[in-house]
């Protein structure tokens, strides 16, 4: 089946209005919500991790507004330690859909490989101390967390066009190969490294949006990214034959977004791309890269990155492959 031109609509905005979105017309959300405060990617962006937790419960309220009923909506996230305070984020945004009527379906751990640890390693503290009571594990895991509104019709699939039908078709020998089947997914993260388009921004590998999106939705629906960041999802959804919304508060990544697109090499005749600047749009880059900037002068003695290029262009390989066999 040829794909035909797909429709993406990016808002700089809040998410937690989403007036652009008719009701229930969403098929599929795959986000990352910012970490709360995280020292190197969202220093001091929230008063308080009340605030940040009142943002989830109006945009999860949203959520449920404009997301068709039986679908799927996920969440890339994790707790979050910030000035030696863990706070258990996972936990209270599963609280927050289920209270506000999703189903908790299902939870996978996204682990990354272990010269992948960003930030300085805790258990270095057994090392000076080696006695009980000192023990800090590395973090090299998150959080996918499923959750689904009501139960999905599978009738759906028997009203389907039939070259759509089957165009959406999971490879089998891809999902069993990679392992899509376990409830811990082996990925390679993406660190904002200089160069990189994602250069100061927290974004999830390609990976991720691209096995949720092929599990969870058929070709020619809508996904949305309530948290746009640098525009992985609406890249992957584009790929993969799907449309899209994206919401994103900071304006200033405008310009990354588009380079991640290849917005300037966009055809008349090709996907259509549409931004949008509302008034409730902000400017945090600028802000954020200065106090993250302060926060390494904090801690300048130890390494936060740790690069395995190899590994990560083999990745970025794969998926490029993946782009040109779904795009044949």
């Amino acid at each position: 089946m040829e794909m035909s031109s797909t429709q993406h609509t990016i808002i700089f905005g809040n998410s937690k209005n989403m007036k652009e979105i008719n009701d229930e017309s969403v098929h599929l959300m795959v986000t990352s919500p910012p970490y709360y405060n995280a020292p190197f990617d969202y220093p001091g962006l929230f008063k308080s991790y009340e605030e940040f937790l009142q943002l989830m419960a109006d945009f999860t309220t949203e959520l449920y507004r404009v997301l068709a009923s039986g679908r799927i909506a996920a969440f890339v996230t994790d707790d979050m330690l910030v000035n030696g305070k863990k706070f258990p984020v996972v936990a209270d945004i599963t609280k927050i859909m289920v209270n506000t009527g999703f189903n908790y379906r299902d939870k996978i751990i996204w682990r990354k490989p272990e010269g992948y640890t960003r930030i300085s390693r805790r258990s270095g503290v057994v090392l000076q101390h080696p006695y009980p009571m000192y023990f800090y594990p590395d973090n090299i895991q998150e959080s996918i967390l499923i959750f689904q509104k009501g139960k999905f019709d599978y009738n759906y699939l028997k009203r389907l066009d039939t070259a759509i039908k089957e165009s959406s078709r999971i490879d089998i020998g891809e999902y069993q190969g990679n392992k899509w089947h376990l409830t811990v997914w082996d990925i390679t993260n993406v660190l904002p490294l200089p160069g990189r388009i994602e250069e100061g921004v927290a974004a999830f590998p390609e990976e991720i949006p691209y096995r949720l999106i092929k599990l969870f939705s058929f070709i020619g629906e809508i996904v949305l990214d309530p948290f746009l960041g640098s525009g992985t999802t609406t890249k992957v959804a584009r790929m993969l034959g799907r449309n899209s919304y994206g919401y994103e508060l900071d304006s200033e990544l405008m310009d990354i977004i588009k380079k991640k697109l290849n917005y300037d090499q966009i055809a008349l005749n090709e996907d259509r791309i549409k931004f949008i600047v509302r008034e409730d749009a902000q400017r945090l880059r600028t802000d954020i890269r200065g106090r993250v900037a302060k926060q390494r002068s904090v801690t300048k003695r130890s390494t936060p990155y740790s690069r395995k290029p190899v590994k990560e262009e083999a990745s970025l390989r794969l998926l490029e492959r993946r782009r040109r066999w779904i795009t044949r």
